[in-house]
């Protein structure tokens, strides 16, 4: 079988830098730690983190008074923050830059009085971030349906952002609709879509037409991870999402003689290791790496993490 490997895939810069925040904490601060929300969407990664004393909660009440808490990749809103200082809590945010530029730019429109279509899942982590910033302000919009349907007080003060981890051909369709029906809409001059997500869904783009199956690893509650097996589908080929080389069904590959294998944006590198194993065991795999482009993109610690105490009260 031939096995065409996706460059770049996996960790981006964010889920890097959020992932090193927690280990950072762990080694200053020592268990027990909680985090808001699971730091990136992958089982392997919050599994290994709860091995070790992190606990993940929902809701910041259920962190003990006084203790210390890390906010996840995908950001919070400030309400969330305001229940932490009520708490007392000792704050360390590993919100990805990425996503705090488009909080920024929604308090921005807020302030110059713009209702704010937010482009993305309204259920996910980063979107009930997001709208928490302007709640009074924001429209969910997931999709070009949504637009038409869209009640603003006045179309000429309209904006939009989108979710950093969206499919970039669906959040176009989006934006073609606001566009047309808001000749006037404000947006920012820079792309909200993570740069990673991008890159990965274009490599599927441009390979998935040379194989016959498209393998993505990936959590199930990852989005960027959802967008590549979509991305794939839309070239007509088979994908499918899966956890690690153990829900590899055989049977995906009956009469098939290539396969394209990436991962999302929160799947760690040896989940893809683990699965290139198992296709050169079982299936004769034969690997070719394919590189779209470089990235070089990295984030420092957030400062809240690297003054952290050694002798921080648990």
């Amino acid at each position: 079988m031939k096995v065409l490997l996706a460059n770049p895939r996996g960790f981006c810069a964010g889920v890097n830098m959020a992932i090193e925040t927690v280990n950072e904490v762990l080694r200053k601060h020592g268990p027990p730690v909680y985090v808001f929300h699971e730091i990136v969407h992958n089982k392997h990664v919050v599994e290994d983190f709860v091995s070790r004393g992190v606990r993940f909660v929902g809701s910041i009440n259920e962190v003990p008074e006084g203790a210390l808490v890390v906010y996840s990749a995908h950001g919070i809103s400030p309400e969330v923050r305001e229940a932490s200082k009520k708490r007392k809590l000792i704050e360390v945010d590993a919100t990805c830059p990425l996503v705090t530029k488009v909080h920024m730019e929604v308090v921005r429109y807020a302030r110059e009085g713009h209702t704010i279509l937010f482009i993305g899942h309204r259920n996910h982590d980063e979107a009930v971030g997001t709208v928490g910033e302007a709640p009074d302000n924001i429209i969910v919009v997931e999709s070009a349906e949504e637009v038409e349907r869209a009640v603003v007080p006045d179309p000429n003060k309209v904006a939009f952002v989108t979710q950093t981890t969206l499919s970039v051909s669906d959040a176009q369709r989006v934006i073609d609709a606001i566009k047309q029906r808001f000749p006037n809409v404000r947006y920012p001059v820079k792309d909200d879509i993570c740069y990673a997500t991008t890159n990965r869904q274009n490599a599927v783009t441009q390979w998935a037409p040379d194989a016959d199956v498209v393998l993505v690893i990936g959590s199930q509650n990852s989005s960027n991870s959802r967008r590549l097996v979509e991305r794939a589908q839309e070239q007509g080929k088979a994908g499918y999402l899966i956890d690690d080389e153990a829900e590899v069904d055989p049977m995906w590959f009956t009469g098939k003689r290539s396969v394209l294998v990436t991962a999302g944006a929160s799947a760690p590198e040896h989940l893809v290791n683990n699965l290139l194993q198992r296709l050169k065991r079982e299936f004769g795999g034969v690997v070719e790496t394919r590189t779209l482009v470089e990235e070089d993109v990295s984030f420092e610690l957030p400062k809240s993490a690297r003054t952290l105490s050694l002798n921080v009260v648990r």
